[in-house]
């Protein structure tokens, strides 16, 4: 009530200076653009993976650019070329160790599908071991494919329920 006896509305009086939202979907609009990357790279596609973190494709503008080699500081699993059974138990081991929440990315088609590789010693899909949140198509993927799928992950961290505590 202003001096005078008028009211304002409160609305448009913070027109433009104020936002309001929900927390956990500020939490998820923070957790998408700040993806702490774990590459777990074992064969070719690496050359792919590096060539997209590099300036001419620049990641650092998703917030995924800035790769993290110990499990336990990372919150998104890039598993880029083939995985054999013998290293599958480190994968899940690798898997067990990172922070919730976490995403797991398959980069490639020896990831997601054993690739050409239809034998007794290769994994036909990480999917077997790992839950997948979003397959990246190639042999080796295009990095315009690469970029395509991390804004597809973007989209669904911000979109899935965030939990905190």
């Amino acid at each position: 009530m202003e001096p005078n006896g008028h009211r304002q509305d409160i609305a448009a009086v913070l027109k433009g200076q104020v936002m309001t939202t929900r927390f956990d979907k500020l939490l998820g609009w923070g957790r998408k653009y700040s993806m702490f990357v774990y590459p777990f790279v074992t064969a070719c596609c690496g050359m792919e993976y590096m060539s997209v973190s590099a300036s001419h494709y620049d990641l650092d503008r998703f917030g995924a650019a800035f790769p993290r080699f110990s499990p336990r500081q990372s919150d998104v699993l890039w598993v880029v070329g083939t995985i054999s059974h013998k290293l599958a138990p480190l994968l899940l081991n690798v898997y067990e160790q990172m922070t919730e929440p976490k995403w797991v990315v398959s980069f490639g088609a020896c990831a997601s599908c054993g690739g050409p590789y239809d034998n007794y010693a290769t994994v036909q899909g990480i999917d077997t071991i790992l839950p997948v949140d979003i397959y990246i198509a190639g042999c080796p993927p295009r990095p315009e494919a690469v970029l395509d799928g991390v804004l597809k992950l973007q989209d669904l961290i911000q979109k899935s329920k965030q939990p905190w505590k």
